[in-house]
């Protein structure tokens, strides 16, 4: 799904943020990797059809490998304990 695509579908939400605010670690991860490889890519030359294959395989191999990996469990629960953590001090 495009940024578009997010805000068309979520118009109350795009108002407030985007669709990273939104989304979970793992998905910004993923996000993250492909924004870069696909400089990478743009640098080399390649077309935006080429682009888009090659970045298509590459966001399914990531999910496969992070989805289930120790390290992202880790950094969730991290994530998720800097979130309790923010809400106990701004609820005093």
């Amino acid at each position: 799904m495009t940024a578009k695509q997010w805000r068309d579908k979520n118009p109350k939400l795009a108002k407030n943020g985007n669709i990273r605010d939104y989304t979970d670690l793992l998905h910004l991860v993923i996000l993250n990797n492909l924004q870069n490889t696909s400089a990478e890519l743009i640098e080399d030359g390649l077309s935006q059809r080429e682009r888009l294959i090659k970045l298509n395989e590459s966001a399914k191999r990531q999910m496969k490998s992070l989805q289930n990996s120790k390290s992202m469990k880790d950094l969730e629960l991290l994530q998720k304990q800097v979130k309790e953590e923010n809400n106990l001090l701004t609820n005093k």
